[in-house]
Order: structure tokens, then C-alpha cells, then sequence
């Protein structure tokens, strides 16, 4: 079954009841049984509902992957991987890092005795000389957020398997039109749904997709008995989102590449991030990993004012300024005082979240008018 397939039909189908095509919404909480023990599946909806499990078999199918869990946030599906993780363990991660999960890690974890290393994955074997008895797990976001840094998931999916360690990849950036981190090695995938996967910006939700029964089973253990689970409707609003994914996604990237090469072209920027320019660090890579290079871009100005930014990231008419990225309107994003204004100024600015850098979620209004607002906030 092809992707455009799969994210109309996959993990559902009409409800043998009525014959309604679209996923009922099981706003239930419980489920009666014939007797103590005898049900048909369903228990109690903290652990499994039918419209979220319909949600969770479609995400699976779109990653290629066996298993999927569907979570209230990113973060709650974040936290659930990481609990596979016990006091003294240690895991490799990108020093490009979206600034919830380097909080997460450094806030959370760290203080319960777990050690994160924050490198750079340009080059995969960097990763052996941070490699010990310890290291439990390798977690990758690629591209990276928000300078779009990517890291070759093959390569280090071969030396986690070489070392018997779990690689974790944050998906979020890419989804899964672009990109299939199970079919590259990869033990885990992440995603925040609440982006493209949604896609229409109403929707706050994560989810985990594996290919390994019991890391599956593991992982089901933490999310059921933690509860970070999502409701029904949330559930219903996320697969009506996906029915899209794939027209939405070349929309983005259609338009996200001619954002990019406007922009590049500016005098009044410096820098563009954007895996598809040919000298984007790991051009090469991306072409081979990804379908499509996406509608995420960073920018930075000549200007280094942080006045002049500000200035800027206000004034457009069509982009708004606003948190997350993925919905099919357009955003604009400061970084370094919103998404990662939990990571010290020192530690994001050695990896260029600078004060003059702001990141665009390019969305799927009309091309000329996005190209004009852009003339007319950077007039």
C-alpha cells in the first residue's frame, strides 16, 4: 500500500455498526464486560480506546513500523521513551536540540542520575568517543530544530547496533512523508503530531512507533500505568489531519523551497537554513534519507540587533508570530525566546541559535502572497 493509501485507509475502517466511513469518536471511559476478565479489547481508556487505537495503527503504517502508541504531547511520548532509562545510564543526543526535550533531559533526568552528552552528529563517528558501558541510548532529531542540521540516521543506527545501544530519532521535522527512521535502523521513532501530522494547528499530541514486540510492550507498560495518553476527540481530529498528510507536505515543500531561495537571495540576511541548498551541511545525505527537503527554514540577520529582530518578527501581515510549526498556516518563530528559551544563551549560541536568528514554518497559503509579506516585513 502506498503512503497516500495508507494515510486515508491505514488502522481504519467502517464502523461494522452504522458503516460510518470516518473513525467513530469513542468518548467513553469504560467498557462493560460479559464477566471479571472477558471483554473485547478494551478496558479502560487511560490504557486503549478505539478511535486512538485506529490513530495509533495509522501512524505505525505510515512509518513502516509494527507498533504505534499515541501520547497527550510530545513530550509525554518523549518522557515515556526515556523511562526505559534507569540511574546511571548514560545516552548520546545533538547539541542542536529542540529546547523542551534539552530541558526535559537536562531538568528531569539529569537530577535522577542519568548523563547526557550534547554533540555534534555532523559526523557519525564522533559518537565512539563518547561510547562506554553506560550508554543506554542515542537520541537524534534530524533535521534539527531550529538550524536544520542533518545527521545520517544509517550511520548511526550501524553503530548503535554495533554497541547494543537504542537509537531514538525525533521525526517531528520531517514527518513521515519525508522520512522513515525504522526503514534506516532506527529502534524508536518520535514524533510530535501536533505538527505536520495534525497538521491544522488544533490539535496537541505525540506519538511513538516501533518494530520490536517487546520494546513495544515496555513501552505500553509506562504509558499505561503513567496515563499519558490522549482523549478521543484529540484522537479523531489528529486522523482526519492525516487524510491530508501527504498533499499538505507537497505543498510545503513546494513552497519552503521558493521561501528559501527568496530569502537566500536578500540583502539583508546573512545565513539560510535549509537542507535543500547543496552546501547545507549534509546536502548529500539529506537527498538520500529524505523525499524532500520540507517547509522549515532559519534565518539569520546582517543586522545582529536584537531590536532589529524583534522589529521584524512583528511585522508581518501573512505569517504569524506565534509558537510550533506544522499547521498549514505559515509561523514565525524567535527561538532563542520562545521554543528554546530554556536552553543558557552560551550553550544555544555555540550552535547558532542566535539573538537575529528566527526559524519560518512555511504553511500552504497562495506562494505570491507569502514572497510579499516577506518583501514587506523585511522592507
Amino acid at each position: 500500500m502506498k503512503f497516500a493509501t495508507k494515510a486515508i485507509h491505514a488502522g481504519q475502517s467502517p464502523d461494522p455498526t452504522t458503516g460510518a466511513i470516518m473513525t467513530p469518536i469513542f468518548q467513553t471511559s469504560t467498557y462493560t464486560q460479559a464477566a471479571p476478565g472477558k471483554h473485547k479489547g478494551y478496558e479502560y481508556s487511560r490504557g486503549t480506546n478505539p478511535t486512538r487505537t485506529a490513530l495509533e495503527d495509522c501512524i505505525a503504517a505510515l512509518e513502516n513500523g509494527k507498533f504505534g502508541l499515541a501520547f497527550s504531547s510530545g513530550m509525554a511520548a518523549t518522557e515515556t521513551a526515556l523511562k526505559l532509562l534507569k540511574p546511571g545510564d548514560e545516552v548520546i543526543t545533538g547539541n542542536d536540540l529542540y529546547g523542551g526535550s534539552y530541558r526535559i533531559f537536562t531538568k528531569l533526568f539529569e537530577p535522577y542520575g542519568i548523563k547526557f552528552h550534547f554533540i555534534d552528529f555532523s559526523n557519525p563517528e564522533t559518537i565512539r568517543e563518547y561510547l562506554n558501558e553506560k550508554t543506554r541510548m542515542i537520541w537524534v532529531e534530524t533535521p534539527t530544530n531550529p538550524t536544520l542540521q542533518i545527521v545520517d540516521i544509517l550511520a548511526v543506527s550501524k553503530i548503535a547496533k554495533e554497541n547494543n545501544v537504542l537509537l531514538a530519532v525525533d521525526n517531528t521535522f520531517a514527518s513521515p512523508y519525508l522520512q522513515n527512521p525504522l526503514d534506516l535502523g532506527a529502534d524508536i521513532v518520535m514524533h510530535s503530531v501536533t505538527k505536520y501530522i495534525s497538521g491544522h494547528s488544533d490539535v496537541v499530541m505525540g506519538a511513538l512507533v516501533v518494530n520490536d514486540e517487546e520494546l513495544y510492550k515496555q513501552l505500553f507498560f509506562y504509558y499505561n500505568a503513567c496515563g499519558g495518553t490522549p482523549g478521543p476527540q484529540d484522537c479523531f481530529l489528529a486522523l482526519r489531519g492525516i487524510k491530508t498528510l501527504h498533499v499538505r507536505m507537497k505543498a510545503h515543500c513546494e513552497n519552503g523551497r521558493q521561501v528559501a531561495e527568496y530569502l537566500r537571495s536578500h540583502p539583508k540576511i546573512e545565513k539560510v537554513y535549509w537542507p535543500g541548498f547543496p552546501d547545507h551541511n549534509n546536502h548529500d545525505i539529506a537527498k538520500t534519507q529524505m523525499r524532500d527537503f520540507g517547509g522549515m527554514i532559519s534565518i539569520v540577520f546582517k543586522d545582529t540587533s536584537i531590536e532589529n529582530t524583534f522589529r521584524i518578527a512583528s511585522s508581518f501581515k501573512v505569517f504569524s508570530l506565534a509558537e510550533s510549526l506544522g499547521g498549514v498556516e505559515s509561523l514565525i518563530n524567535h527561538p532563542a525566546t520562545m521554543t528554546h528559551g530554556s536552553i543558557p544563551k552560551e550553550v544555544r549560541e555555540k550552535v547558532g541559535v542566535v539573538d537575529n536568528l528566527i526559524r519560518l514554518s512555511v504553511g500552504i497559503e497562495d506562494i505570491e502572497d507569502l514572497l510579499e509579506d516577506l518583501k514587506q516585513a523585511l522592507a
